[in-house]
């Protein structure tokens, strides 16, 4: 396993303002993906894949958000099977630990295989970010990664709630939370 590279993955999902309307589900509608260098901080192959929904649709609420429209995913999107593949060739997924912001992205990609009877495209060693920045930091309670990036006085890259943007904010959380852990053994 590649330990040089961690995989950053931020996915969003369709969501509704209140109760999930009769018949939907909720599904994945975007993975946000970068590549983190553990050494150098550097962040590169960063990409959103839009996925089309199948049994829910984009909420005005969702789209609020995300700015994820149907339509944009009615014409941009593809399967989530495609977008389980592509994350295998493009970014030879299995190879690396992979890194999210909590766990809901890990249970998101999980359940969503399992349902769909498609192949888990990542591999089984996964970074909880909100929780090694609350443990490197020393906080007792966990902050969302708006919250970790105004801690460390980060500005917030791009549109909050866009898998893509989100992917290289996290990146930057995950990366001063490495390089100070380090540190932290050193002494």
């Amino acid at each position: 396993m590649n330990k040089n590279k961690i995989i950053v993955i931020d996915i969003e999902a369709t969501c509704w303002d209140g109760k999930i309307p009769p018949g939907q589900v909720s599904e994945i509608i975007e993975f946000g993906i970068c590549v983190l260098d553990t050494e150098s901080g550097e962040i590169e192959k960063n990409k959103g894949i839009l996925v089309k929904p199948e049994r829910s649709e984009v909420s005005s609420f969702c789209t609020e958000l995300t700015t994820i429209t149907q339509d944009l995913l009615d014409k941009e999107g593809v399967s989530f099977e495609e977008a389980c593949n592509q994350l295998r060739k493009t970014y030879n997924s299995k190879e690396y630990v992979w890194a999210s912001y909590g766990l809901y992205d890990l249970k998101m990609i999980k359940n969503q295989c399992n349902i769909r009877n498609i192949e888990y495209p990542l591999s089984q060693e996964h970074i909880n970010v909100k929780e090694l920045f609350r443990e490197v930091k020393g906080m007792s309670r966990k902050v969302g990664m708006k919250g970790a990036l105004a801690i460390l006085n980060i500005p917030l890259e791009g549109t909050h709630h866009r898998g893509v943007d989100d992917a290289k904010n996290i990146a930057k959380v995950l990366h001063w939370s490495l390089k100070n852990k380090k540190e932290a053994e050193r002494i």
